[in-house]
């Protein structure tokens, strides 16, 4: 047994013959606006939540942005022994004109918009996008040269939850690149020094900290709160388990590093682009892949790294613009250039492949669109 794949005509139409519409996108896109009458299940969140659906025999639509994640919800109930699954197969926006469609109204306070005035005013932010960003959850891994001005310029666009994981202390040697912190606070844990800066920034912000190195034990539970990640981590062994988590709980990871005079960045989106062990399907030895304490790395490379990551966030979490989810951005500032790499899915990858061994695999029959 499957599940049908429909169109938008075909969608209004069982969705008004009484199947029962599930939306599996995150809390921050469902803010953002939703059909009316759906009842929202982030796809992330399904195993725990079939109480909240009908009878395994009761029609249900499901849908998402575009029918990536919805078809792979659709796959999860047929597999567990529902009967009447469809997909909407068809971007969401298609259905804004025609079907009901609920919109927040805007709450921005007056502090509000004399803080965001320039960013309201551009069509792809406007008063909604606003709520969007304040309704936002980001965890930024690496309270460092990467995550420094990610968090800056995050805070400063009006992301609501900013959570900073991290369990180092601020050294003299960090100065130069990770602009979050001061001279002053040499010694204080990172995540307090962070939370002082971001709050003086912007004092709306709620700043999560989480003191502890994140890894395989926990990169789970640290990031299953949020709705975007930021890797800005200079370990590997960190950036496999943030891709891995990734992966299992469907949630976006903006990554960089950072070599000396050189950086580079991509956006990670499981299962609609390839993830980091399709780019490094085996990790190499530390030797191979020194950090800045060996290499060395000079500020602004980071900087330049992290407020591309922060411009990543900022697209994800409005939905406006296309992402770099397939594409690596490299830079050369020394030599004053930047390059663009293509790059697709490895249908045997280990954590979003076929008969994957390291995540949870797309199921068998979703769409990869």
């Amino acid at each position: 047994m499957t599940f049908r794949q429909v169109d938008i005509d075909e969608g209004l139409r069982l969705a008004a013959a009484g199947h029962v519409l599930v939306d599996v996108r995150e809390p921050f896109e469902w803010d953002a606006g939703h059909v009316a009458g759906a009842v929202h299940i982030p796809l992330g969140k399904l195993p725990e939540s079939l109480s909240q659906l009908p009878d395994r025999d009761a029609g249900i639509l499901l849908h998402c942005r575009s029918g990536a994640r919805s078809g792979r919800a659709a796959a999860y109930l047929v597999a567990q022994g529902y009967t009447n699954v469809a997909n909407l197969d068809a971007l969401i926006s298609d259905w804004k004109p025609r079907g009901a469609w609920e919109e927040p109204a805007s709450k921005l306070s007056p502090a509000h918009e004399r803080r965001y005035a320039r960013q309201l005013r551009l069509p792809e932010i406007g008063p909604d996008g606003q709520q969007r960003l304040l309704a936002a959850r980001v965890l930024i891994v690496g309270g460092g040269g990467l995550g420094s001005p990610a968090a800056i310029y995050l805070a400063a666009a009006g992301v609501g939850t900013i959570g900073l994981a991290d369990d180092d202390v601020v050294d003299e040697s960090n100065l130069h690149r990770q602009v979050l912190h001061s001279s002053d606070r040499i010694g204080m844990r990172k995540v307090d020094s962070a939370a002082l800066t971001l709050r003086g920034i912007n004092p709306d912000l709620v700043v999560r900290a989480h003191p502890e190195r994140l890894g395989t034990h926990n990169a789970e539970r640290l990031m299953a709160d949020y709705g975007v990640v930021v890797d800005g981590t200079d370990n590997l062994d960190a950036r496999y388990a943030i891709n891995d988590a990734a992966v299992r709980l469907r949630v976006p990871v903006v990554h960089a590093s950072v070599y000396r005079w050189e950086g580079q960045v991509t956006t990670i989106v499981p299962f609609e682009g390839p993830c980091y062990r399709c780019l490094h399907p085996v990790q190499p030895p530390d030797e191979l892949a020194p950090d800045c304490d060996v290499a060395g790395v000079v500020g602004v490379v980071p900087g330049i790294a992290g407020l591309l990551q922060a411009t990543e966030v900022l697209k994800l979490v409005l939905g406006a613009g296309e992402t770099l989810a397939g594409r690596i951005v490299a830079f050369d500032a020394l030599g004053g250039r930047f390059e663009e790499l293509r790059a697709a899915r490895d249908p045997t990858c280990a954590a979003c492949g076929t008969g994957a061994t390291l995540a949870t695999p797309e199921p068998a029959g979703a769409s990869s669109g």
